[in-house]
């Protein structure tokens, strides 16, 4: 069912990504898993689409796992991790290095990184194994048999449904998020279904670089809307922490789609847990690496249910957050800086 076509219809997405940020620089941080390099072993390319709180997690989670996996199998796994700060044409050159290297497997987190880097290794068969990926299906990550990975896809009726419980009264919802990134399409037109059905307003911002997003936070907060809504948005997610204080002082809670925006000074959400997330992602690439693909699914969806609110984002607010210890797991978390 792996079809050609499919293939030129992704090669095709990707050309067409927008480059949300100029040519940067691509830091690499090497590691053999603490292993003898004189015994067998496999090299990995861990490439993020950018720099910021989740794919970080992820990217540590990876590392971490990979790691461990060496020590319990007493094999040698050496591994790259990349950032392609958000411009595809990097993403490009680390994927294309990646299969020049002849790594045993790419695990590329996010959609673009994703997209990117399967069409990098339609040629060489290259396993690409992906992290957080919302949508794999609009992605046209799908029927692809070299490509797998891990799901984070929002369930955005509950993130909603837990607005309206803290504050039955909202009335206007604010929607930020970036026409550049895949991971938002499908959220925010259930998010726009969702609010019709409920007679609630809706006002759209859309922003593809940090600046635009401020300044989008600011038009929202000159709409004076009762909340706001972003899904697991890349773009958005970089620049949390520009935008959180600016909300939370206006009296306005940040509803996301991961709890890093939580940790970056957003109110709440419902999601996966992004530390399990790349340590499933890295046992997929392992049983990738050493078992073949043949079997494995398109993707694997990981399991959310846990609701996380910023304790310091609540104080300001002067937000009642207790009814969501009834709806799931509750984790507080207060405001970091990376």
């Amino acid at each position: 069912m792996k079809k050609k076509n499919l293939m030129k219809s992704l090669t095709a997405l990707v050309l067409s990504v927008l480059m949300v940020l100029s040519l940067a620089a691509c830091g690499a941080k090497p590691s053999d898993g603490g292993k003898d390099e004189d015994k067998d072993g496999y090299t990995v390319a861990i490439i993020k689409q950018m720099d910021h709180a989740s794919l970080d997690e992820i990217a540590d989670a990876i590392a971490a796992r990979l790691d461990a996996i060496a020590q319990e199998q007493n094999v040698s796994i050496r591994y790259t991790i990349t950032s392609g700060q958000g411009d595809q044409s990097v993403l490009k050159q680390l994927a294309d290095q990646a299969v020049a290297d002849q790594v045993d497997a790419i695990i590329p987190i996010a959609t673009t990184a994703a997209q990117v880097s399967a069409v990098a290794a339609e040629d060489s068969r290259t396993p690409v194994v992906y992290a957080a990926i919302s949508d794999p299906d609009t992605a046209k990550l799908t029927g692809i048999d070299y490509v797998t990975g891990t799901s984070d896809a929002l369930n955005t009726e509950y993130i909603l449904d837990m607005m309206l419980a803290q504050d039955p009264g909202v009335s206007k919802v604010g929607l930020l998020y970036s026409l550049s990134e895949p991971n938002s399409t499908k959220p925010i037109a259930e998010a726009k279904a969702y609010l019709e059905q409920h007679g609630i307003t809706c006002v759209e911002q859309t922003a593809n670089t940090n600046d635009e997003v401020v300044a989008a936070a600011a038009a929202l907060i000159s709409a004076k809307v009762d909340a706001v809504f972003t899904p697991t948005d890349n773009v958005i997610m970089a620049a949390e922490l520009a935008i959180a204080d600016d909300l939370a002082k206006a009296g306005i809670p940040h509803y996301t789609g991961a709890d890093s925006f939580v940790r970056n000074g957003a109110f709440a959400t419902c999601g996966v847990n992004y530390t399990e997330l790349g340590a499933r992602t890295t046992t997929l690439a392992y049983q990738a690496m050493t078992q073949g693909m043949d079997g494995m699914e398109d993707y694997y969806r990981m399991d959310g249910g846990i609701i996380t609110v910023n304790t310091d984002t609540a104080a300001v607010l002067k937000a009642d957050y207790s009814v969501f210890a009834q709806m799931a797991q509750l984790v507080e978390v207060t405001t970091t800086k990376d």
